[in-house]
């Protein structure tokens, strides 16, 4: 996979709308994918936790030293046994499982390193999205490309539904499973229309998810 041909803001986003999600006691987090630090460091302004980062390349992730209390630099399956057990009150993925060969057990190993009360939440691509749902099935098109949906470094590909079946089947219980960064497009009113409405999930580029260890 090569990510040095991505841009510069590719290491660098805010994702105002992933903050929503955290809990506001948290202490202890780890941002996987952590890029330079820019999402993870907030987290440290606004609530004084303590955050660590796992980042794949060396030049965002030596960035992301200088902001976080803890960063693991390379593929983050190589640290998952480095990390402290039941520890983590917050482990974000954002937009890292649709980049890992096997999300499942990732996320499966995840669990351990969670402190009782803990929570993953994660940001992945929703493959049913208005504008792949129209190259795959009007355009008859399934092509990579260098970012967005189709990008040419993901390995997996999910939908609103495979994505809560994947957390329920690793023993996760879902507290909030929704969508993010909606289209201002109308387009997907019409994609609906055959489907008397009932594929509403093309609105979103992402889905959300926070989830716990079941009981």
């Amino acid at each position: 996979m090569d990510y040095n041909n991505k841009t510069n803001d590719y290491f660098n986003h805010e994702r105002p709308e992933m903050l929503a999600f955290l809990p506001k006691t948290c202490k202890t987090v780890l941002d996987v994918g952590c890029g330079e630090g820019t999402f993870a460091q907030q987290i440290k302004a606004r609530h004084g936790a303590e955050v660590w980062g796992i980042e794949l390349m060396s030049k965002p992730g030596e960035k992301a030293k200088k902001r976080l209390d803890k960063v693991f630099v390379g593929p983050c399956e190589n640290f998952v046994e480095d990390l402290p057990e039941d520890y983590f009150d917050v482990i974000y993925c954002n937009d890292v499982l649709e980049h890992l060969v096997d999300p499942y057990t990732f996320l499966a190993h995840l669990k351990s390193k969670l402190a009782p009360a803990g929570v993953v939440i994660s940001s992945i691509p929703n493959i049913r999205y208005h504008d792949a749902f129209k190259k795959i099935i009007l355009q008859k098109k399934f092509e990579y490309e260098g970012h967005g949906i189709f990008d040419k470094t993901h390995m997996r590909f999910f939908t609103k539904s495979s994505i809560a079946k994947m957390y329920t089947d690793l023993g996760y219980e879902i507290i909030s499973h929704k969508g993010i960064n909606r289209t201002r497009s109308l387009k997907p009113y019409l994609y609906n229309i055959p489907f008397l409405f009932t594929a509403m999930d093309m609105f979103y580029l992402q889905f959300a998810t926070v989830a716990k260890k079941a009981d």
